[in-house]
């Protein structure tokens, strides 16, 4: 059998890419992409080729299959890469990993650059317990959704477009209390990196004066989470050390 290997890559700055996914890329016989443009822009950036094919999710459904079915019958390397980050954080990679654990095929996921670690680590919000929730659904269950998270105390991360992220903001301010903070980050690692810190009536305040421009990460404040239960939080932390 061969082996799948899932590579991160940079989800900006380019040098942000570890020596042994470099070397990776070099050694993989075939290389999925979510985008072969894009990756092939990274690979010419370091002199890398490679037989490029797409995996993204508008095909793995139909390909998926495929794939498994090269690894199971040859022992060929093959790696995945997705437009930026680890592949399988919201982003496609998880049929596939799923998929090639079935048919007993070795899965091997490199140490990499996922967007929302930075951007949890430099909102000042509790980073010893979070959930990730990726991207919110944009038009069926998003109310349902929502008011499911009213109540969760660890801090919060999303993902979040764009073209969406006043839209998606307003309806943390109808859900969630006014007073909790927020940490907004966009183009995490690039030229204009920027984030926003504050109440989600602020964060409203400010993207409203300033048109929104890259991906974004939003890392919201727990239900009562309040600097008194942080401290706790952190003394309890030490204990255990």
């Amino acid at each position: 059998m061969g082996k799948l290997t899932l590579i991160p890559t940079p989800i900006g700055n380019l040098e942000d890419i570890t020596l042994r996914a470099l070397r990776t890329l070099k050694e993989v016989e075939i290389l999925l992409c979510e985008d072969t443009r894009t990756t092939g822009q990274l690979l010419k950036h370091y002199q890398i080729e490679q037989n490029l094919q797409a995996y993204h999710q508008h095909n793995e459904h139909q390909t998926v299959q495929k794939w498994v079915d090269e690894l199971k019958n040859s022992p060929k390397h093959i790696g995945l890469v997705t437009d930026a980050g680890t592949p399988a954080i919201s982003d496609p990679g998880f049929l596939l990993v799923r998929q090639c654990l079935a048919a007993n095929i070795e899965v091997e996921c490199l140490v990499g650059a996922v967007a929302f670690v930075p951007a949890l680590v430099k909102s000042g919000l509790p980073s010893e317990k979070f959930c990730f929730e990726g991207f919110i659904p944009q038009k069926k269950g998003r109310q349902t959704y929502l008011k499911a998270i009213e109540s969760e105390t660890r801090t919060l991360i999303f993902y979040e477009s764009p073209h969406r992220i006043l839209k998606t903001l307003e309806d943390f301010k109808s859900h969630f209390e006014p007073e909790r903070k927020i940490s907004v980050s966009r183009e995490l690692t690039k030229l204009y990196e920027e984030t926003f810190s504050g109440t989600i009536p602020e964060a409203i305040e400010h993207f409203n004066k300033k048109i929104p421009k890259g991906e974004f990460v939003i890392v919201l404040q727990g239900k009562n989470d309040t600097p008194k239960q942080i401290q706790n939080t952190q003394t309890e932390h030490q204990r255990c050390l």
